[in-house]
């Protein structure tokens, strides 16, 4: 897979730099061990309070520099991609932060990371520091195994702890906390694709229609492979596994984690899938969704949940400075506001009867049905080959509310055919005759003729649409009959039409519209709109000299 970088030894570094130049304030900094000690520090670090401490390797971006700041953690010390800091980066870390009132680590728990921690905790201990350390191993994925990995519900206990330091909590209370916190979380990740490594030959164990169940964040296999199916099954098998592990009676928080490249407008279905979903019912607080952990690119999502209590639930509503973090807020169903009403639409769209009206209408509608096969047929040369088929329904759209139109009063009648095309055309073209029909109503209100009155129409349409004549498409038809009929007479305008129509078949590329994008020479097709035009414009022209 193909990647942004440098060179793979200074991603992380080079990574870390862009995070504090674009931080915004000198609220942070970095130590100068770079590039074997990579520790990013808050500047403004008072030192009588407990230092809290957590890191890993890099690849899991904003974690786990991403919260350091007021209110979350002291300190975050990166590894390389998916490795652990070494021993020396995070004692540097806890000399640099660390003052009379002490310091708690945070630790995932993985085997690197208990043991380059730990062995920093004894060594800063021996230096004559308190240390105190917290493990977290929220992954239920693997039920049985004495040492469950810890995950993106870490970040519950960075946000408690940081809370209780911000507070002037002692080390001892805060490290009591932290590892009580540390037992009531649960999580459960689920991915469609393994990440790739910067650098590093990738490739994807997945099968075309496979998912896996309780991955770890690091691009380990899932526990099982799972069918591909809908976003609520899914959720429905990791919320059943999920609830399992929980205390039904008591309230939880919810973090909903991207673990890397699912969009965003996915990560919002997950997230109603899950409140949808029979877990909901304990779920008090959310937290996302969006990236928290993430592991790479991945191409999943994770849940968490933690037990709340008053402590708890004060924690993680408290404001903070990092930005990355993203608020707890409390679970509320979608709220619902009426839709208003159209002013007067009641009183003036009351059906009414005009015979020279309604056969007016049904000829043109019937000569545009006539026409579906035609119009696809020019369509197909230059477009999507659905113009006729498009204008074909809103014709019969018009037709089925006949008898409902206000026939008798013009200007309703425009509003009304305006209303019916936008919805039953769909696409530009139901929206573009939408405008022309509903602005030529507007002016006819005003007293306006009807030739003026659809004059007033096309100059709104080609405001928004933005054809012009010679751009090959319905206007170079539609403005010359328009013309026409406004100075002379209804014959005249089915002329002028023809001939608009006809001039589009000479020219050679399309300047609005989809036709626009076609690349290839249109020259001998005439446009599909503009011969719709011509032929509404003879068929009502014959209708004329019938009556």
């Amino acid at each position: 897979m193909k990647h942004f970088f440098n060179r793979r030894e200074t991603i992380v570094t080079e990574a870390l730099d862009g995070l504090l130049r674009t931080i915004g304030s000198g609220d942070l900094a970095r130590l100068d061990g770079y590039p074997e000690i990579k520790v990013v520090l808050r500047a403004d670090w008072d030192k009588a309070k407990v230092a809290v401490v957590s890191g890993g390797g890099a690849g899991h971006e904003p974690s786990h520099a991403g919260f350091v700041g007021k209110g979350m953690l002291t300190a975050a010390v990166s590894g390389e991609i998916f490795a652990s800091p070494s021993v020396e980066a995070v004692l540097a870390a806890i000399r640099a932060v660390t003052g009379p009132a002490g310091c708690l680590l945070i630790v995932k728990n993985y085997t690197g990371d208990r043991l380059n921690f730990g062995l920093a905790a004894e060594k800063a201990r021996a230096e004559g520091f308190r240390v105190e350390m917290a493990i977290v191993a929220d992954d239920i994925a693997l039920p049985y195994i004495n040492q469950p990995r810890g995950v993106a519900g870490t970040l519950f206990v960075h946000k408690i702890a940081g809370h209780l330091s911000e507070t002037g909590s002692d080390l001892t209370s805060i490290a009591t906390a932290a590892r009580a916190a540390a037992k009531d979380i649960v999580s459960l990740g689920m991915s469609l694709s393994s990440c790739s490594i910067p650098g590093q030959p990738h490739e994807d164990r997945f099968g075309e229609n496979d998912g896996e169940l309780g991955l770890g964040i690091h691009g380990e296999p899932g526990v099982e492979r799972i069918a591909v199916q809908s976003a609520d099954k899914l959720v429905a098998i990791m919320a059943e596994r999920l609830a399992a592990r929980l205390d039904p009676e008591a309230s939880h928080a919810l973090l909903i984690n991207n673990l890397g490249s699912v969009p965003p407008l996915e990560m919002s279905l997950v997230a109603n899938a899950v409140l949808a979903s029979p877990l909901a019912k304990t779920v008090k607080l959310a937290i996302g969704p969006g990236p928290l952990m993430t592991a790479l690119n991945m191409n999943g999502f994770s849940l968490s949940l933690i037990k709340l209590d008053a402590v708890r639930e004060a924690a993680l509503l408290a404001p903070v400075g990092p930005h990355a973090w993203m608020p707890a807020k409390p679970v509320a169903a979608p709220a619902i506001v009426p839709m208003a009403k159209a002013a007067g639409q009641s009183s003036t769209r009351k059906p009414s009867e005009n015979a020279n009206t309604r056969r007016l209408v049904v000829t043109i509608c019937d000569r545009l049905i006539a026409l579906e096969e035609t119009l696809n047929g020019l369509d197909a040369k230059a477009g999507d080959g659905d113009t006729g088929s498009t204008v074909a329904n809103g014709a019969r759209s018009v037709l089925e509310k006949l008898d409902t139109l206000p026939l008798a009063d013009p200007a309703a009648t425009l509003a009304a055919v305006g209303d019916s095309l936008g919805v039953a055309m769909g696409g530009s073209s139901g929206v573009l005759l939408s405008i022309f029909f509903t602005a030529a109503a507007q002016a006819s209100n005003t007293g306006a003729a009807v030739s003026r009155a659809l004059l007033a129409g096309l100059d709104r349409m080609t405001f928004y649409g933005g054809a012009r004549i010679g751009d090959r498409t319905m206007v170079d038809a539609l403005e010359p009959a328009l013309k026409a009929l406004d100075a002379r007479s209804l014959e005249a305008a089915a002329t002028a039409a023809r001939h608009g129509a006809e001039a589009t078949a000479a020219m050679e590329k399309a300047k609005a519209g989809r036709s626009a994008y076609v690349g290839t020479k249109l020259q001998g097709v005439v446009d599909p709109g503009a011969h719709a035009v011509a032929e509404v414009f003879a068929a009502a022209a014959a209708l004329h000299a019938t009556a």
